[in-house]
């Protein structure tokens, strides 16, 4: 792999996406921090317009929004997102409450 995004959601972020780019000279890593799911399918086709070979989301956006994300880019590309297991739970659920 040599291109892929991340998008995430951040409290304050700018609507248009808040971006930051990591590019090792082999790959690079593009991730975008929205203030909700709304704007992500937006991004994950901007994304792979610009030559993501991958899309993954936070664990914030949940299956909906994956399937959202993945119909978006028109199947072109893999869409994941983060899952969290049941030892995780209760701390995903102190840090959102």
């Amino acid at each position: 792999m040599r291109h892929w995004g991340f998008i995430y959601t951040a409290t304050g972020a700018d609507p248009a996406g808040e971006v930051t780019v990591a590019d090792t000279g082999r790959c690079r890593t593009v991730l975008v921090g929205l203030p909700g799911p709304e704007g992500a399918p937006e991004i994950a086709r901007r994304l792979v317009e610009e030559g993501a070979q991958l899309i993954e989301l936070c664990g914030g956006f949940g299956p909906v929004w994956t399937a959202r994300v993945l119909e978006a880019v028109g199947h072109r590309v893999p869409v994941g997102s983060v899952a969290y297991g049941p030892e995780s739970v209760s701390g995903v659920h102190n840090i959102f409450a």
